[in-house]
C-alpha cells in the first residue's frame, strides 16, 4: 500500500487552503464535481494529496501536538526559509518535545490549529 491522502476539515476552506499553498508551496488539483461540500485538493507530490473540505462547526482535536495528532511530510530545501514563509503566513512553530539526528519543524497554521511536522529530507 502507499499513502494517497489526509483529509482536513475546515470551517473556512479558502483560507486553510491559501495558507498551505503560500506557506508550503502546495498547488491545488482538479476536484470532482459531484461534492457535496466545498472542498480543495492540494498536490503533495509523488500522487499523495491533501483534501480540505468544508465541515460546518468544526473544531480541531486539543490533541494536536508532536506526541498526539500531527501532519508530518518531508521537505526538500530550505528549512530556515521555510520557517519565515510559515511566520508571514501567521504560523506558530512550536518547539519540538525530542532531539532528533534530522533537522524539523513544528508548526500550528492560524486557521484551524493544525500541527504540522516538517522533517528535512
Amino acid at each position: 500500500m502507499t499513502f494517497a491522502h489526509v483529509t482536513l476539515p475546515t470551517r473556512d476552506v479558502e483560507r486553510t487552503a491559501a495558507f498551505l499553498e503560500q506557506a508550503l508551496g502546495l498547488t491545488r488539483i482538479p476536484v470532482p464535481d459531484n461534492s457535496p461540500v466545498d472542498l480543495v485538493w492540494l498536490d503533495l507530490g509523488h500522487g499523495q494529496q491533501l483534501h480540505v473540505f468544508y465541515v460546518e462547526g468544526f473544531e480541531v482535536s486539543p490533541f494536536e501536538n508532536e506526541f498526539g495528532r500531527h501532519v508530518a511530510l518531508y521537505h526538500r530545501g530550505d528549512l530556515g526559509g521555510l520557517k519565515q514563509r510559515l511566520m508571514a503566513q501567521g504560523a506558530m512553530l512550536i518547539a519540538p518535545q525530542r532531539t532528533t539526528p534530522y533537522e524539523r519543524v513544528f508548526f500550528r497554521e492560524p486557521v484551524n490549529g493544525y500541527v504540522f511536522e516538517i522533517i528535512a529530507a
